[in-house]
């Protein structure tokens, strides 16, 4: 920019205000901006989905700590399980607000792919008329898309119900096979006070209910999550 240039430059003017604006009218323009944009929320939603990784990752390593410590030795305690379910339970709980956050991201990512690079590829036409209004919507109003009843029951499915029916067929091994000579199950799995059978039916009510929140049908509000069955995959199998 010249010096006669940065002279007529005026931050406030209207014509400074809308320059993004007349992107819209170049489309070479544009179409460079919608990749280096795409570039960008591409970055941060690896990001976010490192992160949802990385809390995976504590909670499988502090499960199969815990466990194998309590299966170590036959004085050790069983409730340490029962410590490990409730520590992973939590962790749950924080991957879920992670994914709803990963979703923002992961949302806009969709919405330039279905709309602009799938396009570019086979043009059938875009799937979303009003795409660029609503990423336009979404970027000055940027909100969470994904309820966190969905969000815990989607990572319940892809992860912790599994890691949760290992924590609890671990204790149930541990108070039935592993349980001092002559000591029945139910006196086995009492925790000082806390007589057995309430232990068992508290931990028996908790699995039911996280089995129950893992298929309770939802609408499906996340955007681009990958399904089994879908038409495309159809169309690839006839191909």
């Amino acid at each position: 920019m010249g010096r006669e240039e940065a002279d007529d430059f005026e931050p406030s003017g209207r014509q400074e205000r809308e320059v993004a604006g007349e992107l819209a009218e170049e489309r070479t323009e544009f179409v460079g901006m919608m990749q280096h944009f795409y570039r960008g929320e591409l970055g941060r939603t690896t990001a976010w989905r490192a992160r949802i990784d990385r809390t995976t990752n504590w909670a499988v390593g502090l499960m199969a700590t815990l466990i194998t410590w309590t299966f170590s030795g036959a004085d050790n305690p069983h409730y340490i399980i029962l410590g490990s379910l409730a520590v992973v339970a939590v962790f749950l709980v924080v991957e879920a607000r992670r994914y709803r956050i990963y979703d923002i991201w992961r949302s806009r990512v969709r919405l330039v792919e279905e709309n602009v690079f799938a396009n570019a590829a086979d043009p059938e036409g875009v799937i979303h008329e009003r795409w660029r209004e609503l990423l336009a919507d979404d970027l000055r109003d940027p909100r969470l898309k994904v309820p966190l009843f969905e969000a815990l029951s989607r990572r319940l499915k892809r992860v912790y119900l599994p890691l949760m029916t290992i924590i609890i067929g671990s204790w149930v091994v541990r108070i039935t096979l592993f349980a001092p000579e002559g000591v029945s199950p139910l006196d086995a799995a009492s925790i000082d006070a806390i007589p057995g059978p309430a232990v068992i039916v508290a931990v028996g009510a908790f699995y039911l209910v996280i089995i129950g929140m893992t298929l309770w049908p939802t609408d499906r509000q996340a955007k681009g999550e990958k399904r089994e069955v879908s038409e495309q995959t159809k169309r690839w199998g006839e191909r």
